[in-house]
């Protein structure tokens, strides 16, 4: 790893204080050549801080929150309004764009209202939704959504992808953990979502405790892609035990990993690149469940050219986006 990439990973951690990525400060410190003698909060305040402007500059911070300027064109696929200070969908918006503005972040894009509801019914699908149509209102040229769905409820999930995408501004759907999504049930909208040239965000872990009754696993996903391979499919979170979750996704090239919302170890976006390829990995978040800074040290601090970096913090998601988008005379870039 270059020096300038050890110093921007560590600028990132500085920036939100964070305390609990030892192994990326232990991959740090082994390359820094001033160590010797220095403990972790010496180096992280000396030979880190005092190059922190010339190493991230402009591209990733503006003290003040204003939008900082970036080359990097980050745009975020994983943001949520739950955990964000404010009582309306305006005043959660107001809380969360000064933090993305500080970190250079172009776009993100936003689903699911609050509070989080694992199984909702259709009327509460509706009522989040609306949430985040209203989140969107004066922040169009920054803040991109997908509609909340469920699996449970197949046919208004349909019906809601018609008002909010067909008819309205969103660009694709998210599928949490109501069922499991290998279920035939989820055929039905899977379809209607790829003729809308809509992606379909799947959320996905593996829990070593046991996932939740309706909750996805990346080899889930492969199954429901496997059936529909003209579908545009993230596989969000990498599974949480990414090793495994890149693994099944692998053979299916209708599906993009979503490196958001695991901890910031060093290895995962590296691994997602060598087995997928650089086109088939999204940067996210998951704001605000994690932090802006920590998720993109996994792919800032990840040993890879610029280009590829470019790629996977945006490139590839408006790749993604763009048909849609246009198809709805929305500005891409």
């Amino acid at each position: 790893m270059a020096t300038s990439q050890c110093v921007r990973l560590c600028a990132l951690i500085m920036i939100t204080a964070c305390e609990c990525i030892p192994v990326a400060y232990n991959r740090l410190l082994a390359l820094n050549p001033y160590r010797d003698g220095m403990s972790r909060r010496q180096w992280l305040s000396t030979s880190a801080a005092a190059t922190v402007a010339a190493a991230v500059g402009p591209a990733l911070c503006s003290a003040d929150g204003t939008a900082a300027e970036s080359n990097l064109q980050i745009w975020d696929n994983h943001c949520h309004l739950s955990g964000i200070e404010g009582n309306t969908p305006a005043e959660k918006m107001a809380a969360m764009l000064p933090y993305a503005n500080r970190m250079g972040i172009e776009r993100l894009v936003i689903y699911m209202g609050w509070p989080f509801s694992q199984d909702p019914d259709s009327a509460e699908l509706i009522r989040q939704n609306d949430q985040v149509l209203a989140a969107l209102e004066g922040h169009e040229d920054r803040v991109l959504a997908y509609a909340y769905v469920s699996g449970n409820h197949p046919d208004e999930s349909i019906a809601e992808m018609r008002r909010l995408i067909e008819k309205g501004p969103m660009l694709g759907i998210k599928l949490w953990v109501a069922r499991r999504c290998d279920d035939m049930a989820l055929d039905a909208i899977a379809t209607a979502a790829t003729d809308l040239n809509a992606v379909i965000f799947q959320h996905t872990w593996i829990k070593t405790t046991g996932n939740l009754p309706g909750e996805s696993t990346p080899e889930d996903m492969a199954k429901l892609a496997a059936r529909h391979p003209q579908g545009k499919f993230i596989c969000g979170h990498a599974g949480g035990s990414w090793e495994q979750g890149i693994r099944a996704v692998r053979a299916y090239e209708n599906i993009l990993l979503g490196t958001a919302g695991c901890d910031p170890t060093a290895g995962l976006v590296e691994m997602a690149v060598r087995e997928l390829g650089t086109e088939r990995v999204v940067f996210g978040s998951d704001a605000a469940g994690r932090s802006f800074a920590s998720q993109l040290a996994k792919v800032l601090g990840a040993i890879l050219t610029e280009e590829q970096k470019r790629l996977i913090l945006g490139g590839n998601l408006r790749r993604l986006l763009t048909p849609i988008m246009k198809s709805k005379e929305m500005q891409v870039g």
